[in-house]
């Protein structure tokens, strides 16, 4: 590890990692391409004619997407039943609270799980794809 340090020191000095870094972040981009108006004059009408087209689509998918992430969030909360089922289990052992604490325990275990599988559908849902 002391020879991986010294390695570094010695090719990429203290005196050079300010500039370089102040120059990989203000550089200029290629990104800023100018548009020629005939041309945007020319695909305008065409893109508010796709846009109008595509609108219903987005809007289903966007309204698609809010249920998975409402899912999403309802599986966050259900994870809680993990520690609640623990102390219902524990503490209200003599009074009966065996069985229901060891129900929430069961869908505290199974709540990351719906979690993981809701967030691996979600790009699929905000697409519009029906998943129920």
């Amino acid at each position: 590890m002391k020879n991986a340090k010294q390695t570094i020191r010695r090719w990429c000095p203290r005196w050079l990692l300010l500039p370089l870094l102040a120059f990989l972040l203000l550089a200029p981009t290629q990104g800023d391409a100018f548009v020629d108006p005939v041309t945007l004059a020319i695909l305008t009408p065409i893109a508010i004619k796709a846009a109008e087209t595509a609108a219903p689509y987005v809007a289903r998918g966007l309204a698609s997407g809010a249920k998975g992430l409402v899912l999403m969030g309802k599986d966050t909360l259900e994870i809680l039943y993990l520690p609640l089922g623990v102390l219902q289990s524990t503490l209200l052992l003599p009074f009966g609270g065996f069985s229901s604490g060891m129900g929430n325990i069961g869908k505290g275990v199974i709540a990351p799980f719906k979690l993981m599988l809701d967030a691996l559908l979600l790009p699929v849902r905000f697409c519009g794809i029906a998943t129920s």
